[in-house]
């Protein structure tokens, strides 16, 4: 048979078997009717479901009462999902976060007095970053994934990045061409760092991957997969971006295979140029096998130069990389569109001038890109690309980098910048709006009030959404609640223009500069104009305490005046080491480090803050004492060094958490002050250079070590905010 002929019946049968996997069009009434069980097991009797069709390109829900149950219409699983949750935060008073859920529901159901009809005006609703694929989701399991899943039904999300069980498609292509085993043991990533693997940032990095974890993520995959579409979702899967193991190099000596380096402290990748003719060929292999085992919907991520230099500005040569890339896909699945992050134009502005950034999307046409402006609420760079030149692209919340759960965001621009840039004539072709952080499971309020822009096309008024918002989350309507959630707006929620939320300077490598590494303390707000908020909390808590949601936001309120209060304490002993003061520095360093256990303690109340949660279940992927061993260090190499000992990273993805303060964080100030004690009695100055070597050390071997954490809460969160309420109340440093 010839070459020729044989390639296209390959590619006949991909086709055919990709419009048998992907999903189909319509309402999914047995499996949206599971996912009303699963979130409202026993009510789900009380609720019917119904088709309705689309408004032209656009997904519709209806809400009524009917025959004494509530009748939920709508196109597909998300709008019949879309329109639960209407009727829960709307007419039940309920809502359903990461962070504390209320699903009080009052008995009788409360009735729907008139039929609503809700039309998005937002084609797509984007949800996921490559990072929160590892920020936050290494570990997940099934269940957890479900419950996800779930949850962006319900807020409507349609299009989720879907890139979990990647490296079996890489395995299996590089493998066809092949390389073996060897060759491949210092290409996978551990599991904490696939997403930088797979964006070309890193090789090697918390290895070598153990096939097991693989193949267990492959069929992960599938589940994943198959629910999305059930639902009415369009995944988004991967596409070949020009990444080759070291080993690729040695194997075909004549590829055009260029290193370039993340310039984060790892070894070089390699980037096998577009114009090579291996390039497609690859790029073809790694859409069939991908089809072959997981179908598609014919949407593909591919972001080729992520946060790494092109070897030349030269327009002809980017308009020719960005139609390689896209041809890589189209040749095997002619109806593929590419999903571009947006973030290189921000992150690399004085690389990518408007010439730049025209001729990399010039090589793909218009309806076949779909652009993210990935950080819309901060550094909208629509405005900068005049709209993409004609790309279709969706307005994006990134709002948080590395994980890091500090009290930040940017309300009023989320309240009003995706309902103004839908209307702004001067925004081409928007087509939808997204979420796309780093890390999630943190300030729920910011992605509530995001998501409440997905059925709507006018400015949410933010003073009546955070008086309804607290009422759903807590179950009642509370004075106090009220006022708190006006000054969080004005505060915590009035974020600068910074690299997501300010951190305390506790998570920092210890250091008398107002500063650490990776550790920017300035906030948008006066550390005292937060405090009523706190004393709001407090004045609540006998009528609200029975409220997870509000257990939640009073823990982590707490824990926010307690991290600003002891950047001010740092600074004091900064003070006292400068005018020599022992005395005054050793009554201040204890007053830190007790702040730090008293931080422990009250995060220890609550499951959402605990290291032991994070690294038990990282442990339980292990399949041998090998595999735990390897996993556990991977999680808590992500959260501290980001790296080796060396790491220029260390700390970027540092998290407050009950376990890491006492374990990690407290043990290294209280070295660092140790130190300075000596130095000022014996009158020689503070060795940091010999410093920051002992912390990259002792550092090295907290990674490395395996003490147990707990993974259940301990204590009274209302009890131990009470305490601490009394106890720092009357001291905190407002300045």
């Amino acid at each position: 048979m010839p070459l020729r002929l044989s390639l296209f019946l390959i590619t006949l049968c991909i086709a055919n078997l990709t419009q048998a996997q992907s999903a189909t069009p319509g309402l999914d009434e047995r499996a949206t009717y599971a996912l009303i069980k699963r979130v409202l097991p026993g009510h789900a009797q009380q609720f019917t479901i119904a088709p309705i069709p689309k408004d032209g390109d656009h997904d519709a829900f209806e809400l009524e009462s009917q025959g004494g149950k509530i009748v939920l219409r709508g196109n597909n699983g998300v709008s019949v999902a879309s329109a639960l949750k209407h009727y829960l935060n709307e007419y039940a008073h309920c809502d359903i976060s990461w962070n504390g859920t209320n699903l009080n529901l009052p008995s009788p159901l409360p009735v729907v007095p008139k039929k609503v009809h809700k039309t998005t005006p937002y084609q797509y609703r984007y949800y996921l970053n490559y990072c929160t694929f590892n920020y936050t989701m290494s570990w997940w399991d099934w269940p957890r994934w479900q419950q996800e899943i779930d949850w962006m039904a319900l807020n409507g999300i349609n299009l989720p990045l879907a890139i979990t069980g990647q490296n079996s498609i890489w395995d299996r292509v590089y493998k066809s061409m092949g390389l073996t085993d060897k060759d491949l043991a210092s290409f996978y990533s551990g599991p904490t760092f696939f997403n930088w693997f797979w964006m070309g940032n890193i090789d090697g990095w918390g290895g070598p991957l153990p096939h097991s974890f693989m193949e267990r993520h492959e069929a992960l995959q599938k589940q994943i997969l198959a629910r999305e579409r059930e639902l009415g979702m369009t995944p988004i899967l991967p596409a070949f971006t020009g990444h080759v193991p070291p080993a690729f190099k040695d194997k075909f000596p004549n590829a055009n295979v260029k290193r370039t380096n993340w310039d984060a402290g790892f070894d070089d990748v390699f980037i096998l140029d577009p114009e090579d003719p291996l390039f497609p060929e690859i790029g073809r292999r790694f859409i069939q096998e991908e089809i072959k085992t997981f179908g598609t919907d014919h949407l593909y991520t591919a972001d080729t130069f992520n946060e790494n230099i092109p070897p030349t500005n030269d327009s002809t040569f980017l308009a020719q990389a960005g139609s390689k890339v896209y041809q890589a896909m189209a040749a095997v699945d002619p109806k593929a569109v590419w999903i571009m992050q947006g973030w290189l134009f921000v992150y690399q502005a004085k690389f990518w001038q408007q010439p730049q950034i025209r001729a990399l999307l010039s090589g793909v046409p218009d309806d076949k890109m779909l652009i993210l402006d990935l950080w819309s609420e901060t550094k909208p760079a629509w405005r900068d690309t005049k709209a993409y030149y004609g790309k279709p692209w969706l307005w994006c919340m990134l709002q948080n980098f590395g994980g890091n759960i500090g009290m930040f965001g940017r309300m009023e621009n989320v309240a009003n910048d995706p309902a103004n840039a839908l209307h702004d004539p001067n925004a081409g072709k928007l087509r939808g709006i997204g979420l796309t952080p780093e890390g999630i499971e943190q300030n729920p309020a910011l992605f509530a009030l995001m998501l409440d822009n997905v059925w709507r096309d006018q400015p949410i008024q933010l003073d009546s959404w955070l008086n309804d918002y607290a009422h759903r989350r807590y179950g009642k309507v509370n004075a106090d609640a009220e006022a708190a959630w006006q000054i969080l707006r004005k505060t915590v929620y009035n974020g600068g223009l910074t690299e997501g939320t300010p951190e305390s300077i506790i998570s920092a490598r210890p250091t008398f500069a107002k500063d650490g590494h990776r550790t920017l303390t300035t906030l948008n707000y006066t550390p005292a104009d937060l405090l009523p908020a706190w004393d709001h909390f407090l004045n609540a808590t006998n009528t609200l305490q029975t409220s997870d949601g509000f257990r939640y936001d009073l823990v982590d309120l707490t824990r926010q005046v307690l991290a600003n209060h002891a950047n001010a304490l740092q600074q004091q002993c900064a003070r006292d080491y400068d005018a020599k003061d022992t005395k005054a520095l050793d009554q201040h360093s204890r007053q830190f480090l007790t702040l730090i256990d008293d931080m422990d303690r009250l995060l220890a109340t609550r499951s959402d803050f605990l290291l032991g949660r994070w690294l038990e279940s990282a442990k339980a992927w292990g399949q041998s004492p090998a595999e735990k061993a390897l996993y556990e260090q991977n999680a808590r190499d992500l959260i501290t060094l980001w790296g080796d000992k060396n790491s220029p990273l260390h700390d970027y993805s540092n998290r407050q958490w009950s376990g890491l303060l006492r374990s990690f964080y407290k043990p290294r100030w209280q070295q660092f002050f140790d130190k300075a004690q000596a130095s000022l009695k014996t009158d020689k100055p503070l060795d940091l250079t010999a410093f920051d070597q002992q912390m990259r050390d002792w550092e090295w071997n907290w990674v490395n070590s395996r003490e147990p954490y707990p993974t259940t809460p301990t204590g009274s969160s209302v009890d131990v905010a009470k305490a601490l309420y009394k106890q720092y109340r009357p001291v905190v440093v407002t300045k």
